[in-house]
């Protein structure tokens, strides 16, 4: 029986508590045929067009930004300084187009395979503790980009990994000082005391 997120997990309107129930999910991908996967600590949530630190901002379509328009349950990856692809879960209903940024991962399957992609010799939170880097250790590129998250190359399972309600804490988003009042809107949600939280 599979354990993968239904379609309905997506659909979800109340976006910053569909954030919330992504901790303790995981996240897996099956790329050139070698699985890897990670359980989600960190998310950042982004409320579409009337969230200035959206790209959807303003009901903002581009060709790049045109995932975030369609039904939840499909992948938004961009890269970001033309360098780190950025892996975001697209939510909500078609044409409101909101998103949640996976921001760190505690790896679980894959550790080797993982350790390759990012060139490292040792197990340590510089593995997965930032969105740039979980992608590189995922296999995560634009490539992969409005993918259905219900398919087989890349999927969010629910493992049954409980978090407790107190352990969920908030800030503000990292990097989106250019979004105004909306940079201090509390919607990076993380698990407290885990390691892998991005610095």
């Amino acid at each position: 029986m599979s354990n993968k997120l239904s379609h309905s997990f997506y659909k979800s309107n109340n976006i910053l508590q569909s954030a919330k129930n992504l901790l303790g999910k995981v996240l897996c991908t099956k790329i050139n045929n070698q699985f890897t996967s990670g359980k989600i600590i960190e998310v950042e949530a982004y409320l579409g067009s009337n969230d200035r630190a959206s790209h959807s901002y303003n009901n903002k379509k581009t060709q790049r930004t045109a995932p975030m328009f369609a039904s939840g349950g499909i992948s938004y990856v961009y890269l970001c300084y033309g360098i780190h692809h950025l892996f975001n879960v697209v939510v909500g209903e078609k044409n409101n187009p909101c998103a949640i940024l996976i921001r760190g991962l505690e790896p679980v399957d894959g550790v080797n395979i993982m350790l390759k992609r990012r060139n490292l010799n040792n197990l340590k939170n510089e593995l997965t503790n930032g969105p740039g880097k979980l992608t590189q250790a995922l296999g995560i590129t634009t490539q992969i980009n409005k993918k259905s998250l219900l398919g087989n190359k890349i999927w969010i399972e629910d493992y049954n990994l409980h978090v407790i309600k107190k352990d969920i804490l908030s800030s503000s988003r990292i990097g989106v000082d250019y979004a105004g009042d909306d940079a201090k809107l509390p919607y990076r949600f993380y698990i407290n005391n885990n390691k892998w939280v991005s610095k």
